[in-house]
Parts: structure tokens; sequence; C-alpha cells
């Protein structure tokens, strides 16, 4: 049962890869052309050596042994042309289809759901993208060509063999299946072995790649010889796999190569003894050894990358589930109605929602609450409380298992997520940036804008200053996550990328909870120009920051306790009041001291 599994999931495999090359039928006509006439011109070459003995050699005449000669150096140079246009050919193809297999494996996980990048770690994925793609490229545009070569050349070779002496060919039909034999058994274990290879090597990407991004951490905690450690023994596991995989290829090449030419030898000899007793002539000889030694060597070429394919099959398994991974959140649209045509109202119906990691665990139950159109509406508890989870729901990155979600009127599952999320922006509490220059972090928000709509951002945000005292102001180069500048820095860059977006919803997650004074203030200013007129949901850590707030939503435990302004929540929500006391007594204490 397993056999079938994995011979239906490879099958479902080449037949997604095979229409990756249709495209370009063209060429791979030209290249099946190219490999055919260079592989008859090959097979020619044999019939040109027995000429050679026979009518030269044997039978001493210069003028024929002349006239053979030239006519095989004819033949060496077509079969030069005809293997350049293949290798050409095959070596395109190979560039491009993983060029497009990338592009669509790229395309693909941009769109896929949030969920998958919970269970599934982003250095091994990008080891898909990238190693795995490589190698795919490798053998498209290589091992598979000289396999293909191999195998039509086999096949050649062993008909040229039945009509130069179908006795000494009936023995070659015996040998054949007993050395095809090891190739299948060991390349069996050779692909298994190849796709834990890629597995572990994807693992050594993803750790190292981590610990790179979290270095402060591990230095400040004098980890690095535990960490030097831990990354050893990852890579000591891939290259044991990897011995494994080296192993069972270097016994398969060795056990071809002792078969073939054991049975090449046999051959030599059976054909030697029919020359000496007159039954067969020289040329003749000449001929069938050379195509013996073509088929002996078209067999060891196809062992050699047998192990490449497999390598290629495994590599390309691992592509193709990522080419099949499924969204829970589609673009289907039920309603004809567009978001930009509806109003700005959000309103929760007794929504429940859990995470799919852990759906014994429900992060809203029941939760109901509206945001008008043009209002604040900040949202207000301890931490785990859910507040985040509202902002996942909005942006339908998550979908409810019970409830509704509502913009306008209208369920946000009946809207393109898309158009949904063009009328909104998020202005995080960690701030993301791009590995880029300033100008391409604000502009990230609006494709084409101007250079003179990226500063009028830059200056609403309070931005514009910092920015003109960089080395190459709007053109610096941030670093890695915008490494370069501070953090008020970072989130002014932020809130004018959502300023240049123009946003009808603002989605705000307490953006100076962690920015000393003088920086909050920067950025607060800049918040209150950007909440202007717009429909503003606020994620509130510091209590200061939401006094002025339309309405306050208190949320504990996944549900709604308590509605209503600053002042009424302080009367009528014990939770609230312990809130606003813990911290407006700090601050009033931490002014004192």
């Amino acid at each position: 049962m397993s056999d079938k599994k994995t011979a239906r999931k490879s099958s479902k495999t080449i037949s997604i890869l095979l229409a990756f090359a249709m495209p370009y039928k063209k060429t791979m006509l030209f290249a099946s052309l190219a490999l055919i006439f260079t592989a008859g011109i090959t097979l020619s070459i044999g019939q040109g050596l027995r000429l050679m003995i026979d009518s030269g050699f044997v039978a001493q005449s210069s003028s024929q042994l002349n006239s053979t000669t030239l006519i095989m150096l004819a033949l060496t140079l077509l079969m030069a042309i005809g293997t350049y246009i293949r290798f050409y050919l095959m070596s395109w193809l190979g560039e491009r289809v993983c060029a497009d297999v990338r592009k669509a494996v790229f395309n693909h996980l941009i769109e896929l759901h949030p969920s998958y990048f919970e269970v599934n770690q982003s250095g091994e994925i990008m080891s898909r993208i990238t190693t795995d793609t490589t190698l795919l490229q490798t053998i498209i545009g290589s091992s598979l060509s000289m396999a293909l070569r191999s195998g039509l050349m086999f096949l050649g070779a062993l008909i040229m063999l039945l009509l130069t002496d179908a006795k000494l060919t009936a023995i070659v039909f015996v040998t054949v299946p007993v050395v095809l034999l090891p190739i299948l058994i060991y390349g069996r274990r050779v692909r298994e072995l190849s796709r834990r290879t890629q597995d572990t090597v994807a693992d050594v990407g993803t750790y190292a790649g981590e610990i790179i991004q979290q270095l402060k951490t591990v230095q400040s905690y004098s980890k690095e010889q535990f960490e030097n450690a831990a990354f050893a023994a990852q890579v000591e596991e891939s290259f044991d796999v990897g011995k494994l995989r080296i192993k069972q290829r270097a016994l398969l090449i060795a056990a071809v190569l002792i078969l073939v030419f054991s049975s090449v030898a046999g051959l030599v000899w059976l054909g030697g003894s029919a020359v000496i007793s007159g039954e067969m002539s020289a040329g003749h000889l000449g001929a069938f050894i050379f195509y013996a030694i073509l088929m002996a060597s078209s067999v060891t070429t196809v062992s050699q990358v047998w192990g490449d394919l497999q390598r290629a099959a495994g590599a390309s398994e691992r592509l193709v589930e990522l080419l099949q991974e499924q969204s829970n959140i589609t673009s289907n649209t039920v309603t004809d109605r567009q978001p930009e045509d509806l109003s700005t109202t959000l309103a929760f119906h007794d929504v429940t929602f859990s995470y799919p990691s852990r759906l014994e665990q429900a992060s809203l139950k029941g939760l109901d609450f509206i945001v008008k159109p043009g209002q604040s509406v900040a949202l207000v508890g301890p931490s785990g409380a859910g507040k985040s989870t509202v902002f996942e729901l909005v942006q339908r990155f998550y979908d409810p298992q019970q409830g509704k979600l509502t913009f306008g009127d209208v369920d946000i599952r009946e809207l393109n997520h898309n158009s949904l999320r063009d009328q909104m922006a998020l202005v995080p509490q960690q701030p993301v940036l791009f590995s880029n220059d300033v100008f391409y972090n604000i502009a990230y928000a609006c494709e084409g804008a101007s250079e003179a709509q990226v500063i009028e951002a830059a200056k609403a945000a309070n931005a514009h200053d910092f920015i003109m005292q960089l080395p190459n102001q709007y053109q610096t180069f941030l670093g890695e996550k915008g490494v370069r500048l501070s953090g008020g820095q970072k989130q002014r860059i932020a809130i004018a990328r959502a300023i240049l977006k123009n946003p009808r919803v603002l989605l705000l997650d307490e953006a100076t909870s962690a920015l000393d004074a003088q920086s909050e203030a920067k950025v607060q200013q800049a918040l209150t120009r950007l909440m202007k007129d717009r429909t503003t949901i606020i994620i509130a850590h510091r209590l200061a920051t939401i006094l002025d707030a339309d309405h306050i939503v208190v949320i504990e435990d996944g549900s709604v306790i308590a509605q209503g302004t600053h002042q009424s929540l302080l009367v009528d929500c014990p939770l609230y009041k312990k809130l606003a006391d813990l911290q407006f007594t700090e601050g009033t204490q931490l002014n004192r001291d």
C-alpha cells in the first residue's frame, strides 16, 4: 500500500512539473530532435568503424581508409553541433522551468493562510524555494539531459547489436536485467535518503537563520558556545544522512560498473572467438565492441545520474507540497457590493474564535460590539484577553468559527479580502520595515507614489526631519528590519506608510507603548493627524493614550465585559478601574520619584 501511495505521489509530482514545462513545447521539441539526431550520428559511427576496419585495415586500401576517416570526422562534427544544441536547449529549459516553479511557489505562499506559518518554519520554507529549486534546475538542465541521452543510446546500441550479431545480442538480453536490478533497488533507497537530506539541510538553514536574527539575545546570555554545539549537532545530523546517501550511490555505481564491464569483457571474448573461427569479420567485431561499450557507458551514466534524479524527485515533492497547500481564506465573493462603496461600520456579532493551532482554547467568546463610521474605539484588557485577535479577524486573516463580523452591513466573508484590506491600514506596536531604503518603505503602501507624496506623508508623520539627517536621506538603506533606526523612528516610518495609503479604517496597536517620552510625543502627534475623520480601533496598553476615545470596550478572557467612556467605566467596570488605578498611580509615583 505504501509503494502504491508513493507511486501515486510521484506520478502527481511529475504531472505538475510537466505542466510547468508544457508552455515551452517548441524548446522541448527541438531539444528532442537534437537528442535523436546526435544519438543517430553516434550510432552511425559504429558502422563507420566497421567500414574502416574491413575496407581499410583488412583490405589494406589507402583510399578506403582515407574516405572512411573523412566520413568519421564529418560525423564527429555533426555530433558536436547536435550536442551543443541539445545541451543549450535543455539547460535553458531547466533554468526557465525552475524560475517559473520558484515564482509559482512564492506567489502561492504569500496567499496562504497565516495558520500555515504557525506550524511551519519560515527557514524550512525558504530552503524549498532556494535550495530545492536550484537542485531542480541542475537536474533538468544537466542530469535529465544525460539520462535521456543515455537511455536513447542504450536502446539504439541494443538494436545495432541485434543487427550486427543476433547470437551475441541474445546474451546481452540476459545480462541487461541483471545490470538494471541494482539501479532499481539502490535507486529507491537513494530517493528516500535524498528527501531526508533536503529536510536536514533545511533544518540547518532554519536554525542558523533564527540564531542570526536573535544574535543580540544569544550574546547577552553568553550562549555562543551552547549555540555552537547545538548548530554543530544539526550539521552533523545532516552530514550523517548525506553520508548514507553517498554510500548508497557509491554502491550503486560500483555494482553497475562490475556487472557492465564484466558483461562487455565476456562479449569481447565471445566475439574474438567468432573472428578466430571465421564466423565474424574483424569489422563486425569492432562495431559490436563499439556498441557494447556504448551501451555499457550509457548504463553507467544512468546509474551515476540516477541518484541526482532521485534527489530531484525528493526536491520536487517538497515543492509540490507547497503548491498544493490550500488557504482557508479565499476571495470567492458572494456579493456584488464593493467594500469601498460600504460604510466603515464594523460590528462583531456573537463572535467565537479559536486559532487553528489550538482549537480547544477559545481566544474570543461571544464577542459583541460595534464601531461606527468616524468613531475611535479603544480595546482595553489584560494581556491574553483577545485584543490582538480582534485585529486578526477585522483584516480577515482568520474567520470566526461562530458568529459573524460585518463591514457596513455585509458579512466580510462575502467580500473580496484584498479589497477589504485596501480599506484599512495597520500601525503595529512593533513596526515592520523591509531591507530597503526609506523611500521604498514609505511608498510600499501606495504603488507608484511620487516623491512629493512620500515626503508629504513623512512630514505628516513627523519623520521628514530625521530622514533628512540620514546619510542618503530618503535613499538611505535601513538594513534588515530597519536595524539602523531607533524605535521611535521606525514607528514614524510606519505611520507615514499608513498616511500615504489614506485608509478609511485605521488599526492602531498601541504604537507608543515602548517609546521614550520625547519619541512618544512626536508619534502621538502623527497618530492624531492620522486618526482625523477615520474609523479607528485602538488596542490600548496605556490608558493615558485613550482618554479622548469616543468609546472604550473592555475585554477579559475573550468576552466584552463593559463598554463606555473613560469616566463611565471608572464607575461601572471594576476591572477598568483597577487598570486605571494601577497605571495612573504608578505614573504619579514615578513623577514624584
